[in-house]
């Protein structure tokens, strides 16, 4: 084990440690909604409600009449909507949160993804020094688990619109509606010429299907290839219109609070210290935020950023700018600078949340009739208690995003460094194109290495990736134009 791992193991054993004794004392996902400023609204009480109103209290005797049939006493009075309400609000307590849905998800989906990244850094720091060969990379595998935790709640989140029954009815048809739509958008993809559109799915089959084919024939197996392209390409597909489906409401959610922050910048509401900042300059850089997320999708079209970067010569310049591992390097870095501005303007984000139980009453004055006091607290009070859900819809793109990177980084054989430094990458490929002896007959780590080509995993985590952010940027620009044109 030790001769496999090396001082990955070492890197594990100290992460693990750490997750075990600094989970109870400190939290970076407590510290992400209690210490950044977030500001939640109170719910009026009935006594407040009822001096409002001038009314008198009720009775004791008629306090403890049982209400349907039920020994609980319930005092419930009707108030007129256009009452004059000011919510009394108050920064989160710690102690507050634990109530809230979800919230236990999103901290152990926060802190594990903040312990893997550090992993992750610190394995990458190690291998520039001493390449990783003949050892397994752990840090993937912790990668790995991220992934596979982030899209099981994100999952989770969308199953709640087919079990809410009658009342979740148009969010459970805008899902199904919107997982066919992403799988034509993503059949009609990949059928794309890798001349458009830089994914390389062509090039990973070709490569695991040879590579798969002389594994079999060395350990005395007959086959022309484990499945063809049409049947990967269609499983791809299913995939990629689950996730468009999963990402449809939290970008619908992510547009409405940007549009919310734009309106807080412009009328000078936004409560609390982020409005210390330039008007100008914000609303400037929260809509080059989301411009961003269409950068990254053309970072993998061919004619307009990689020919343009690696093949072509700009004006004044006798070479291209960028040579294609230099392209690529700059390609990772785009990503994580991405996700790392989007995950620094989350407590705005999360403020414009909030910010919604004052808008209700607002909205509610402009309307006749009258409205029962549960009710009323019932509409202010599930702001805060669905925080943690909004807050997951918001991070779990990101954090997708953020790690197929990294998948695609380190399995691609790229380099962190190679657009400062041009210089040719260190990992050695001798393990991936050397041939298996015949007389070996157990599937070594050195014979999956074989299969598991390179250009598979560039293939497979390049496509991954452009598909995360595809899907991420179409689901905030329908959220963009629903908030534009059919809201009022």
């Amino acid at each position: 084990m030790a001769t496999l791992l090396g001082i990955q193991l070492i890197i594990t054993m100290i992460a693990i440690n750490l997750i075990h004794r600094l989970s109870p004392i400190y939290s970076f996902a407590r510290w992400t909604l209690c210490s950044t400023g977030l500001v939640r609204y109170l719910h009026p009480t009935d006594k407040e409600l009822r001096q409002l109103l001038g009314l008198k209290k009720k009775d004791s005797k008629q306090n403890k009449r049982p209400l349907n049939g039920h020994g609980e006493n319930i005092d419930v009075f009707q108030i007129p909507k256009n009452l004059d309400i000011d919510l009394e609000s108050q920064p989160i307590q710690e102690h507050e949160i634990y109530q809230l849905r979800y919230f236990m998800e999103y901290q152990w989906l926060v802190n594990f993804s903040l312990y893997a990244a550090l992993v992750y850094f610190t394995t990458e720091i190690y291998s520039y020094y001493s390449p990783i060969e003949n050892e397994i990379n752990l840090s993937m595998l912790w990668c790995a688990i991220v992934i596979v935790f982030a899209f099981k709640i994100l999952m989770s989140l969308t199953l709640l619109y087919f079990r809410g029954g009658c009342y979740s009815s148009g969010e459970r048809s805008t899902v199904i509606v919107a997982a066919f739509v992403y799988l034509v958008i993503a059949m009609i993809i990949l059928i794309i010429d890798e001349s458009k559109l830089d994914v390389r799915l062509d090039t990973a089959y070709k490569s695991f299907n040879e590579s798969s084919i002389e594994f079999l024939h060395n350990h005395g197996l007959s086959s022309q290839g484990p499945a063809s392209k049409l049947i990967v390409k269609f499983f791809l597909a299913l995939w990629c219109a689950v996730t468009g489906a999963m990402f449809v409401f939290p970008g619908i959610r992510t547009a409405k609070m940007h549009w919310d922050c734009l309106k807080y910048y412009e009328c000078n509401k936004l409560y609390g210290k982020y409005f210390t900042y330039s008007t100008t300059f914000m609303k400037g850089f929260m809509n080059f935020s989301l411009i961003t997320h269409f950068l990254l999708v053309l970072l993998w079209v061919k004619p307009i950023a990689v020919d343009l970067l690696t093949a072509k010569n700009l004006s004044g310049l006798n070479k291209p700018l960028l040579t294609l591992e230099q392209f690529e390097s700059l390609r990772c870095w785009v990503v994580v600078l991405v996700v790392v501005q989007r995950l620094y303007m989350m407590p705005m984000f999360m403020q414009a949340y909030l910010n919604m139980a004052q808008e209700r009453l607002e909205q509610q004055k402009k309307e006749a009739g009258r409205i029962t006091n549960k009710d009323l607290q019932k509409q202010v009070s599930v702001i805060f208690y669905y925080m943690c859900v909004v807050v997951l819809q918001y991070v779990i793109p990101l954090i997708m995003m953020l790690f197929f990177i990294f998948f695609y980084k380190t399995l691609g054989n790229f380099s962190w460094t190679q657009v400062i430094v041009n210089s040719s990458p260190t990992i050695s490929n001798s393990i991936q194109n050397s041939t298996i002896e015949s007389n070996i007959t157990y599937f070594s780590i050195q014979s999956l290495k074989q299969v598991l080509t390179a250009d598979v995993y560039r293939g497979i985590f390049g496509f991954a990736t452009w598909w995360i952010c595809f899907a991420w940027f179409l689901s905030l620009s329908v959220g963009v134009l629903y908030q534009s044109y059919l809201t009022v």
